[in-house]
């Protein structure tokens, strides 16, 4: 009798929560329902846990404090371009425009790309860039590992701070929690470098309380001197990635920008910053480059204070701006109903679609829900590739060869509900060609999945799939 009353009471409450929040998406709230529905005592404990995307009242405002100085800074600092008319392609305004909307950072021109050869090339080119530096060196990951790579990182940082560079690290309180207790760590913090944790778990049961364990930081960002920074999808570890040895090597990309979008890259960081610090703006050294030459940038940044579904909202502007080819690379591909149908829309237009995702994901429900979505791409027309080299890391996105989108985002419910990430989208021929020639590397290296193999998987295989792509939301 009294589980019966206990059992109505929940469904009812949890009912009518989920009915109650305008934001959630028909799927998602379909999930909830279904699981509240038949597990109602670990369904209504998990919705408890996981069901809202929110860090709180205090965090969001802390947010518009913070940018709002940030932006006051900037008015002050940046000088804003007047003729975007002429440096942006009309078609790609709108792409332009809609990332202005997430951070109301504007498009600048003047700005310069390398894309490095691989990931130890990356970091080898970034540690001779801190050994140079100064005056600053920011960082910030989701992920160091003090292996080969997160041990030579540091050391360049110690030496940097020794010789007087003001050097501030920040890293994901999860994702880096086993290098925060190292004595790497500590070795950084005695030889002056600033240290932060970017959404720490110190208070499991408060933040659980008042928030969500996995809302995590996910950005990779290093800005030196202001006037070099890096972008893309390498966290501060080996390809080794030891962690989880069994899929590596980790491919990933990395692109050396310099130029006017470097200080937005820097705006992103300060962002992060000063929610752990009281770090005034104007100690963060955030000043403009000159823009010689070079092509139109512009930095992003998304996150759970951030605008909801900026981040698919951004994926599906960009897939709409495709004329003739679309080529995508994401380790994590379950996008939502809106991004998904803007691919498919794309391949039915007769834009080339490509679809480029590992072989062997280190996560069975992302590799399990992607495959969910594998037979109405291909018979909307788009080609799907499973990397076979290991995990495919990079994440990249590239319109009709001029067009480029890379950064930290993957294609996924995480990135786009409770990730912070950052991104930089580049219109720019040569660049873009750069990571185009990348992206067919990646294809050359994989299989390609062709409609009549996925149209013989068995039923009970297509069941499973579709069932762990429903609750990918609760996921």
């Amino acid at each position: 009798m009294y589980t019966i009353a206990a059992h109505s009471i929940l469904v009812v409450a949890f009912t009518l929560r989920i009915l109650s929040r305008d934001e959630l998406l028909p799927p998602s709230r379909m999930a909830w329902f279904m699981v509240v529905l038949t597990l109602p005592f670990i369904g209504s404990a998990l919705y408890f846990l996981f069901g809202e995307v929110d860090l709180g009242h205090r965090a969001r405002s802390q947010h518009q404090r913070i940018f709002a100085a940030i932006h006051a800074f900037a008015r002050q600092t940046i000088v804003e371009p007047d003729d975007l008319d002429n440096l942006v392609k009309p078609r790609f305004m709108a792409a332009f425009k809609y990332a202005r909307s997430i951070n109301g950072f504007n498009p600048q021109p003047g700005n310069r790309a390398e894309l490095m050869p691989d990931a130890q090339s990356a970091r080898m080119r970034l540690i001779k860039d801190i050994d140079a530096a100064a005056e600053t060196v920011h960082i910030l990951y989701y992920i160091w590992l003090e292996d080969k790579t997160g041990t030579n990182t540091a050391k360049a940082l110690i030496r940097a701070a020794k010789r007087g560079v003001t050097c501030r690290v920040m890293v994901d309180g999860l994702g880096s929690r086993a290098f925060t207790r190292s004595d790497l760590w500590q070795q950084m913090a005695q030889a002056g470098v600033q240290l932060a944790i970017a959404l720490p778990i110190n208070r499991p049961i408060r933040t659980i309380l008042t928030s969500r364990l996995d809302m995590r930081n996910h950005r990779k960002i290093t800005v030196v001197d202001g006037k070099i920074a890096y972008c893309g999808s390498q966290n501060c570890a080996d390809t080794a990635f030891r962690v989880k040895a069994k899929y590596a090597p980790w491919v990933d990309i990395v692109l050396r920008l310099q130029g006017p979008v470097v200080a937005q890259k820097q705006m992103l960081f300060a962002s992060d910053w000063m929610k752990e610090n009281n770090t005034p703006v104007e100690e963060l050294h955030i000043a403009p480059q000159p823009a010689r030459g070079g092509f139109v940038a512009q930095a992003l940044g998304d996150g759970p204070t951030e605008r909801m579904r900026a981040s698919p909202h951004m994926f599906v502007t960009l897939i709409e701006t495709a004329q003739d080819e679309l080529i995508i690379t994401t380790p994590y591909f379950v996008p939502d109903p809106t991004v998904f149908e803007a691919l498919c829309a794309a391949a039915l237009r007769q834009v080339k679609v490509k679809l480029v995702v590992p072989r062997h994901n280190d996560s069975w429900v992302v590799a399990t829900a992607s495959k969910s979505f594998y037979r109405k791409l291909l018979e909307s027309g788009a080609q799907i590739y499973e990397y076979s080299g290991g995990l495919l890391h990079a994440k990249t996105l590239t319109v009709d060869g001029q067009l480029l989108f890379m950064g930290s985002s993957n294609m996924d419910m995480r990135s786009f509900d409770l990730n912070y990430e950052n991104d930089v989208l580049i219109q720019d021929q040569a660049t873009t060609k750069a990571v185009r020639k990348r992206q067919m590397e990646y294809i050359s290296r994989s299989d390609s999945v062709q409609l009549d193999n996925v149209c013989t998987w068995q039923l009970h295989h297509r069941m499973w799939h579709n069932v762990i792509a429903t609750i990918g939301p609760v996921l």
